[in-house]
C-alpha cells in the first residue's frame, strides 16, 4: 500500500508559513530538545513577525489582578462600541511552558475587532515553576474579579465568555468545570481552539505526532511533564476535561486543525458534549497545522477560524440579550 506523504496533505499556504518561520527561526529546535527559558525565547522570536501587522485597536488597557500566587497581568482590548461591552476572556496557549500576552497579542486584537465583544487576556504563570493547577487559580481570579470590578474595565460581567487555545483550551474548560455549581449560567460560550483535552493516545496522536513538522508527541510528553506535579494531576478532570461531567458546561464553539495530533481531543469532545447535552459546534480546518491561528499574514484559513470565532462570540451574546 502507497504512503501518503504528510507534505501533500498541508495547504500551499500552510507551506509558505513554514517556509517563512524557518527564515525567522533558521536555527530553531523542538520544544522538548529546550530548557523552558530557551523554549520560551524562540517561540516569542517565531511569533513577533506573525503579530507585527497587528490592526489598531480603540483602546488598550495593561493593568493586574490579585491572585493566589502574586500579581497576575491583564490586557483588555476594547473595541470601538457602547459601555460596558460583553467580554471574552482569552487564555493563551503554549502547552502551559511557552507564550505570553505578547506571542497572542494580534489573535486577540482580532478576536475584539470582529466579534465586537473585549477581550481580556490572563497572563498567567507557567509551568514548570508554576505546576498545576495554579493557572486555573488565577484564570479564576482573572474571572471572580472581572464579576466584581468589571465596569472599571468598561465590561459587563452579566455578559461574559471564555475560551482560548491549545493549553489554554484546557484551562478554558477547567475553569468553566470550577465555577459550573457557584455561577451555572456565568458564560454563554466557551472557545476552544484546537485544544488539548486530556487522551494519551488516539489515531491523530499516531498520524500526525510523529512527523518532522508541526507539535509532536515528545513535544506533548514534555508539555505534560512540566505542568504536572506527578501522574495523579493527570487523571484530575481539570486537566483531563475529558474524564470529567461535561453537563451544565455552556454552549461550545471548537475549532480544530485537520492535521494536527490533537484533532482527535476535539472530536472526542464534541461528541462528549453532546452525550451530555451540551450544545457545541466542531469545525475542523483541512491542511493546517496545530497553531495555525497566527499565520494570518500569509493563511486564509487562519482569518476564517477568527471570522467564525468571533461570529460564535457574536451569536452567544445575541442569545443571552434575547432570553434577558
Amino acid at each position: 500500500m502507497a504512503i501518503v506523504d504528510f507534505k501533500e496533505r498541508l495547504h500551499p499556504q500552510m507551506i509558505a508559513v513554514l517556509e517563512k518561520q524557518a527564515e525567522i527561526v533558521p536555527d530553531a529546535r523542538k520544544v522538548h530538545e529546550l530548557s523552558a527559558d530557551d523554549a520560551r525565547r524562540q517561540y516569542a522570536t517565531g511569533r513577533r513577525y506573525w503579530n507585527a501587522d497587528a490592526p489598531d485597536i480603540d483602546e488598550i488597557i495593561n493593568t493586574s489582578v490579585e491572585g493566589p500566587a502574586g500579581s497576575i497581568p491583564v490586557r483588555i482590548y476594547r473595541p470601538d462600541g457602547e459601555r460596558p461591552l460583553p467580554a471574552l476572556v482569552y487564555i493563551h496557549g503554549g502547552g502551559w511552558v511557552v507564550g505570553n500576552l505578547d506571542t497572542h497579542d494580534k489573535i486577540m486584537r482580532l478576536l475584539a475587532l470582529r466579534s465586537g465583544a473585549a477581550v481580556v487576556g490572563v497572563d498567567y504563570r507557567l509551568a514548570p515553576e508554576h505546576k498545576f493547577p495554579i493557572a486555573i487559580d488565577e484564570c479564576c481570579a482573572v474571572v471572580a474579579h472581572l464579576c466584581n470590578h468589571g465596569a472599571d474595565w468598561g465590561v459587563d460581567p452579566r455578559r461574559l465568555a471564555i475560551g482560548g487555545d491549545s493549553a489554554g483550551a484546557n484551562l478554558s474548560v477547567a475553569v468553566a468545570q470550577s465555577l459550573r455549581d457557584t455561577q451555572p449560567t456565568l458564560f454563554s460560550l466557551l472557545l476552544l481552539v484546537y485544544g488539548v483535552f486530556g487522551l494519551r493516545d488516539s489515531s491523530s496522536r499516531r498520524l500526525f505526532g510523529e512527523r518532522e513538522l508541526g507539535l509532536s508527541c515528545k513535544d506533548l510528553n514534555y508539555y505534560f511533564d512540566c505542568y504536572a506535579r506527578g501522574p495523579d494531576d493527570l487523571h484530575d478532570s481539570r486537566f483531563d476535561n475529558l474524564s470529567s461531567d461535561l453537563r451544565g458546561l455552556p454552549p461550545a464553539f471548537i475549532a480544530a486543525a485537520g492535521l494536527d495530533p490533537l484533532l482527535d481531543d476535539s472530536i472526542a469532545m464534541q461528541e462528549l458534549m453532546d452525550d451530555a447535552g451540551v450544545s457545541s459546534q466542531l469545525k475542523i480546518y483541512e491542511g493546517v497545522l496545530h497553531g495555525f491561528l497566527h499565520y494570518t499574514r500569509v493563511l486564509d484559513a487562519a482569518h476564517e477560524a477568527i471570522d467564525d470565532a468571533a461570529e460564535a462570540i457574536r451569536t452567544s451574546f445575541a442569545h443571552e440579550s434575547i432570553e434577558q
